[in-house]
């Protein structure tokens, strides 16, 4: 039989390719897997559906903890992205236990493997104007995705971190390597990644420097990791407003020099006189409006000096309007004001070295996970995460 050199080529190669494993796994692949469903308002169920098959782009992990966010906790009280069924949780993080042949580094390029911790990032289109014209503001996306907030679907039923396992499968998928941090510091980092994007959009004012008086309005998970991340960044007079005793003695904690309890100085201008006496006499050079409520936000500007600016970071959801007289609160003190939302992929390295940062400066920032849950408690998890009974809500896998 006359067999060509090509023909020698194509026999060889198919015969390594059978010879090569499609993916490279760990013992603890498992069968199936267990997700918590939101099967509708305020319900979600324990449900187990067979792992799909790796294929050469996706990487499984063995989930170990995710934070309750706020956004999920919108979702489960009424359904407001229309998602429902869904697996919930973006805050996760876990072990890689198999990996496609095609992964062989993460998004910031750092080798990857089985056994590897590892944390998931959003997912970008790469088609939209925003995606092509404006690489660094993929947080931007038209079409943005994020593990958490994934309509169900039977043939890819893994897509949420409210789970045994994720499967990391899509195009534009991000995720990073985080072996040198802690389960608790794992779970905050995309919380934290979403108070280090603000205060990068803050910082295009020029505003925040050592020598800045900054007011951070709304205690929640969020406002108090802001807090955490100005002091490591060397902000050394943080004003904090809340209404919970318990959350304003977490603020001073974490570094907030002044903290304003507003059920007891019930007056805005009450306020705002202590504001300005613990500023120079003229107001907080910079604020981050971190609550969700209309008539908390409209107070914001009252607290701000002529020439300061603002970040607004409270409403991930449509929470309603509030009124302000622009002329009043922001031409005549000519305010600097930014919007923040979410993040980009290229913020999570920066918000590893923060959380590495806050190690060293022995802020207590994994102080705030308060409560944690099993997967089959995640609706008691959600109703005290509204009660505000604790401060950080996380489900840790059993």
């Amino acid at each position: 039989m006359n067999i060509s050199k090509s023909q020698v080529e194509s026999i060889v190669r198919k015969i390594v390719g059978e010879m090569a494993p499609a993916a490279k796994t760990s013992a603890g692949v498992p069968k199936t897997a267990k997700v918590a469903m939101l099967t509708a308002p305020k319900k979600i169920e324990v449900k187990e559906f067979p792992v799909p098959a790796l294929e050469d782009n996706d990487i499984l992990v063995k989930v170990e903890g995710c934070g309750v966010c706020g956004t999920d906790v919108h979702e489960w009280r009424g359904d407001p992205f229309g998602i429902i069924p869904v697996t919930l949780g973006h805050e996760g993080t876990g072990e890689i236990v198999a990996l496609g042949k095609n992964i062989k580094c993460d998004t910031a390029g750092n080798p990857i493997k089985v056994g590897d911790k590892i944390v998931t990032s959003v997912i970008s289109c790469g088609e939209c104007q925003i995606c092509r014209n404006h690489p660094a503001n993929t947080n931007l996306c038209d079409k943005q995705g994020v593990f958490g907030l994934i309509p169900h679907d039977d043939a890819q039923p893994l897509t949420g971190w409210f789970s045994t396992h994720l499967l990391i499968r899509g195009k534009g998928a991000t995720y990073f390597v985080v072996n040198d941090l802690d389960l608790k510091e794992r779970m905050l980092l995309e919380l934290a990644c979403v108070c280090v994007h603000a205060l990068k959009r803050a910082n295009t004012t020029g505003l925040i420097n050592f020598n800045s008086k900054v007011l951070v309005q709304g205690l929640g998970p969020v406002g108090l990791v802001m807090i955490s991340v100005l002091r490591a960044a060397g902000v050394n007079h943080i004003i904090a407003i809340d209404g919970t005793q318990r959350r304003l003695d977490m603020a001073k904690k974490l570094g907030a020099k002044t903290v304003i309890n507003f059920k007891e100085l019930t007056s805005l201008d009450e306020r705002v006189k202590l504001v300005k006496s613990v500023s120079s006499g003229i107001g907080a050079d910079f604020a981050f409006q971190c609550t969700g409520a209309p008539a908390a936000a409209k107070d914001i500007y009252e607290y701000i000096r002529r020439g300061g600016g603002m970040c607004e970071m409270g409403f991930f959801v449509n929470n309603g309007d509030y009124t302000v007289n622009p002329h009043f609160a922001m031409c005549n003190k000519e305010i600097n004001i930014v919007g923040s939302w979410d993040y980009s992929a290229d913020d999570y390295p920066t918000t590893v070295a923060f959380l590495r940062q806050a190690r060293e400066m022995n802020i207590p920032i994994k102080e705030l996970i308060t409560h944690t849950f099993p997967l089959d408690k995640l609706n008691e998890a959600m109703e005290v995460n509204v009660s505000q009974a604790g401060i950080k809500i996380c489900y840790v896998a059993e």
